[in-house]
This record gives C-alpha cells, structure tokens and sequence, in this order.
C-alpha cells in the first residue's frame, strides 16, 4: 500500500524569451498570455486529484520549476503555492525566479501563501556575458532583485553558470563574490552545456561568439570551491553550495532515491511500484507493471497546450520506464556518488544483499583503488577530489553495477 510520495514538482514552462543556450521545455511568450492562467488552474486540479487519491501524502518538499514560474505573476504564482500547501504539510517550498518578473508583491504574496523559498536564475553578474547567453535582465537589475528577495524573508538559492562565451576565471570569481556579498544562503554552479540545435550552438559555429574552452571548467569549479568555502559555504552536493542549515532538502531527495511526483509539462516522477499501481488506477492508459518492476520513472508527454485543457490525470500522456531491483539500486549508488554525503553504510548493505556482496565490494574496493572515492564516517565511502573531477567515471561505474552477470 502506497502513503504517497514525498516531494512534489511542478513545472511552468512559461518565459519571456528563451536563452540561447535553452534545449528545456519552455514557452516564449508575453506577460498577458491568457494560457498561464489556465495552465495555473490545471496544475492546481491536478495536485488536487492526486491529492484525492492518496497519491501525495506528506509532500514534504516542493519545488516549482520551469521556464519562469514567476510569469504567473502575483496572483498566478501565490494561488500555486496555496494549492500545494493544501495538498498537506511542506516543509520547504521552493520556486524559481528570474530577475525580469521578481517583482516585491510577488516575493510577498508567495511567502505569505506558504513559500519558504526561492531560487533565482542569475547565472552571471557580467553584463557582456548575461548578452552572450541571450538572457533578459542585466547585472543591475538581477543584483537589486537578489537583494529584494534576500530582504523579503525567504531562504535565496542563486544558479550561476561557469564555462559562458567571453566569460574569464577573474569575471567567474567576481561573479561568485557578487552573491556571497549579496547574503543568498545557497549557490548553484552549472558549467554550460551547449546542446545540439540550439541558437548559442549555431552563434558559436558561426563565429559569432567564442566557444567557451572546456580546460576552463575544472579551474572555474576549483575556483568555486575556494571562493564560497571562504566564505563558509559548504559544498554538499557536485554542483551545490549552501551555507549551514541552508541546503535544498527538495533536491537532495532527488540524489538519496526518495520518490516525488512531477506535474506539468516534459516533468518527471519517480514512483515506488505501489505509488504507480495508484496512478495507474487514474489513468488506466500507464503501461501494466513488469514482474520485476520496482521503480518507475514517468515523464509528461503532453504539450503545453494540452495541459492548459487537462481536467484529470487520465488527460496527460507519459512515457514510462521501469527499473528492477538491480537497476534502482545501482542507481541509488550513483545519484549517492553526487553528495558529500557519499554512499551510506545501509545503501551498501543493500546493494551487497541485491548485486552481491563480492561483485559491490570488488567494484567499490577498485574506486578506491583509482582514488575515486574514499572512506568516509561510520563505513560510508565518499568522492575524492578526483571523484568530483572525474563525475561521469565514478558514477558510470557504479552505474554498471545494475548489469546482471548471469545475463552476459
């Protein structure tokens, strides 16, 4: 019997324009677009639905996401967030924000409505780079609006992006400086990835812009790694900095294996195989369950617009992939791998009881070996210095893991 999952997202894919990095699931569109509405309206009849059902239980963490989810303005955005905290008790609450649409009634209204936090996509303090990236605002504008929503009570989480066209290591760490002197409680640090098929892509092969250098993105991420740890910021995560008390617990049930629901458009879920038993009793069209079948990972298929029409859950489309025991837990190990936290004495247990003691301890005996990981407090393991630099080996090996030996 499922009692419901932890953690809710919703995603609003609504912007004023799209960067020209974007490959997400966004809408350009303008502030009195009458879709937003609507489809404000239809995520709330949703998390109510799953609500009724017993889908959501204690969502315990939210996080509205997007796009732009401050488009929906200072009536769209607060009437979201009272929806969610009807669903049942949040402990955090977050949602994202661009400096253009961060207005002082909203940051108000959203806290007064139940928002505990907001996430405030900057992703850099320097005009030339803000322009090479295409995005809206300016450095002034999204310096005041940081300050406005440090001011307004709410915990402030700022993205920054390392690797920008024109960007240098000097130009990074001001940027890092910028948001520490800001007095935000979290930082994230993204390098940039330029996707196939986007404008920045085609502006770089062109030689309208500089392709960024990828020799820079360790010394931008070492940089990183100084300049907020100075400050008393700790990293907790591959990407994520948070002074203390001030980590995104919404995020780290993503990389500790906890199940959530995402509504809206291109969001994914991840659900035990008793949560997805319960919403395939809603929306019978979800493929049956393999025997197997431990883990489900959906992603909406529907479009924007078909969301702004949804009456149900039975309205939405998904893709749907199903995990095995095997393949849950190797997963667990790698998203673990993200954390400074490292991979805890249980997880290991378990994983040694479902992939075999010999093979987990040969596999994870051999990362230490190549300096990958380390152990940590209590039997747990942690990444290195060289974990973090070398990410996709660490986390591809113990991705590997879910391969069954008798099959090969």
């Amino acid at each position: 019997m499922s009692e419901g999952v932890e953690a809710l997202y919703l995603h609003v894919p609504f912007c004023v324009r799209r960067c020209r990095y974007c490959d997400f699931a966004t809408v350009a569109t303008h502030h009195d677009d009458a879709r937003m509405l609507a489809y404000e309206r239809s995520l709330e009849r949703l998390v109510g639905q799953a609500r009724e059902i017993g889908l959501l239980g204690r969502p315990g963490s939210a996080y509205v996401g997007g796009g732009t989810p401050t488009m929906l303005g200072a009536e769209g955005l607060p009437s979201l967030v009272s929806a969610i905290c009807a669903a049942g008790p949040v402990d955090e609450l977050s949602f994202e924000a661009n400096p253009e649409s961060l207005s002082d009634e909203l940051l108000a209204r959203a806290r007064e409505a139940g928002a505990t936090r907001v996430s405030v996509g900057v992703q850099s303090f320097d005009d030339r780079e803000l322009r090479g990236l295409g995005r809206v605002h300016d450095a002034l504008l999204a310096r005041d609006r940081v300050a406005a929503a440090v001011d307004s009570g709410l915990d402030v989480s700022l993205d920054l992006m390392c690797g920008i066209p024109f960007q240098t290591l000097e130009s990074w760490r001001s940027s890092l400086v910028q948001a520490i002197e800001l007095g935000v409680g979290h930082v994230s640090c993204y390098p940039l990835m330029i996707e196939p098929g986007t404008p920045l892509e085609r502006m770089c092969e062109s030689g309208q812009l500089p392709w960024p250098s990828d020799d820079t993105e360790a010394d931008d991420m070492e940089a990183a790694l100084e300049v907020l740890g100075q400050a008393g910021f700790s990293r907790y995560e591959v990407a994520s900095y948070a002074r203390p008390g001030k980590r995104c617990a919404h995020n780290v049930r993503y990389w500790t294996g906890v199940e959530y629901l995402g509504l809206g458009a291109a969001a994914a879920s991840m659900l035990s195989r008793a949560s997805y038993l319960l919403l395939r009793e809603a929306v019978p069209a979800l493929a049956a369950p393999i025997d197997d079948a431990v883990r489900f990972r959906l992603t909406i298929c529907s479009t924007t617009d078909e969301l702004v029409c949804a009456t149900s859950l039975a309205s939405l489309s998904f893709e749907v992939e199903q995990l095995s025991e095997r393949e849950a837990v190797a997963e667990d190990l790698m998203l673990a791998a993200r954390m400074t936290d490292g991979l805890p004495t249980p997880l290991i247990e378990h994983a040694r009881t479902t992939l075999g003691s010999a093979r987990v301890d040969d596999a994870l005996a051999n990362l230490v070996r190549r300096g990958l990981l380390e152990r940590g407090s209590v039997g747990s393991l942690v990444p290195t210095h060289d974990g973090w630099l070398l990410g996709n080996e660490l986390y591809g090996a113990l991705w590997d893991l879910a391969s069954d030996p008798s099959q090969g």
